[in-house]
C-alpha cells in the first residue's frame, strides 16, 4: 500500500510538472504569436536574416551598406526614394524632405537609392527633420555629410561612407514610393529593413512570415551549436552539413 502511494505521488508530480511545462510552452508560443512582424524581426540580427534568405533562395542581403557612426540597429518598413544627377540649373525642392514630411507612422526607414560617387545625399538637417517625424533611420546607397550631426541627435544612418561635398545643384530626387535598387537588391515600398553593425538586409513584405519563422529556428539552432562547442564538441562536428540540413527539414515540414 505504501509503495502504491509513493508511485501515485510520483505520477501525480510528473503529471503536474509536465502540465506546467506545457502551459509555459503555450504561453511562450502565444506571446510570440502576439508579437508583430517588426517586433519579431527586431529580435533577430542581420546574420540570421541573411541565412534565412539563403535557405529560401531569396535576395536581400547587401554588402557595403554599413553604419556611418556607432549607431543602433534599425528595424522598420521601407519608404523608398530614388535620386539622380541634376542635369540643369533650374531650382529644385530639397531632396528627400517631401517624403519625410509625408510620414505619419513611426515604423518607417528611409531607403535612398541613386547616390553619386563623392557627393552627399544625406546631412544633419534631414536627420533632425526625421527625428521630429519619428523615422527609425536611413539607409543610403551613397554617402552622407555632417555625420556628427546625425550622431548628435542619435539618428541611425547606414550607407557607403561619408564626404563633405554638398548635394546642392548636383543631386535631385527623381521619385519615391517605387521600387529601387540598393547595392544590387530590389527594394519595394513597405518591404522590411534590418540593419546593424554587420550591414543591411531587406526582406520582401510578401515573404516576411517565412523569413521570421525560419530565422527563429536558425537562432535556436545557432544557440545550441554555440553551447555544444562550449561543452567540448568539435567545431567540425557541430558545423557539419547535417546540422544545417536539420533546419531545412524543419522548414519543409513546418
Amino acid at each position: 500500500m505504501k509503495k502504491y502511494v509513493i508511485i501515485k505521488i510520483l505520477i501525480n508530480k510528473f503529471t503536474y510538472e509536465s502540465f506546467i511545462l506545457m502551459i509555459g510552452a503555450l504561453i511562450k508560443t502565444s506571446d510570440m504569436n502576439q508579437l508583430n512582424a517588426l517586433e519579431r524581426l527586431s529580435l533577430l540580427d542581420t546574420n540570421t536574416v541573411s541565412d534565412a534568405l539563403d535557405f529560401l533562395k531569396l535576395p536581400g542581403a547587401t554588402f557595403g551598406l554599413r553604419p556611418l557612426w556607432d549607431c543602433p540597429k534599425i528595424v522598420g518598413r521601407a519608404s523608398t526614394i530614388q535620386l539622380g544627377p541634376k542635369g540643369d540649373t533650374k531650382p529644385s525642392i530639397h531632396l528627400i524632405s517631401p517624403v519625410i514630411e509625408a510620414i505619419t507612422t513611426n515604423d518607417r526607414v528611409l531607403v535612398v537609392a541613386g547616390g553619386l560617387d563623392g557627393i552627399s545625399c544625406w546631412g544633419d538637417i534631414l536627420a533632425n527633420a526625421s527625428v521630429a517625424k519619428q523615422v527609425r533611420g536611413t539607409v543610403i546607397d551613397g554617402l552622407s555629410r555632417d555625420i556628427d550631426g546625425s550622431a548628435g541627435v542619435n539618428y541611425p544612418v547606414y550607407g557607403r561612407g561619408v564626404t563633405m561635398i554638398s548635394a546642392r545643384n548636383r543631386v535631385i530626387q527623381i521619385d519615391s514610393g517605387k521600387p529601387v535598387q540598393m547595392a544590387g537588391v530590389t527594394v519595394n515600398q513597405d518591404d522590411y529593413v534590418i540593419a546593424d553593425r554587420c550591414g543591411t538586409v531587406f526582406v520582401p513584405a510578401a515573404r516576411i512570415e517565412e523569413v521570421l519563422d525560419l530565422g527563429e529556428r536558425i537562432t535556436k539552432r545557432q544557440d545550441a551549436m554555440v553551447a555544444a562547442v562550449k561543452a567540448g564538441r568539435s567545431v567540425a562536428e557541430v558545423m557539419h552539413d547535417k546540422e544545417f540540413d536539420a533546419i531545412a527539414e524543419k522548414k519543409s515540414t513546418h
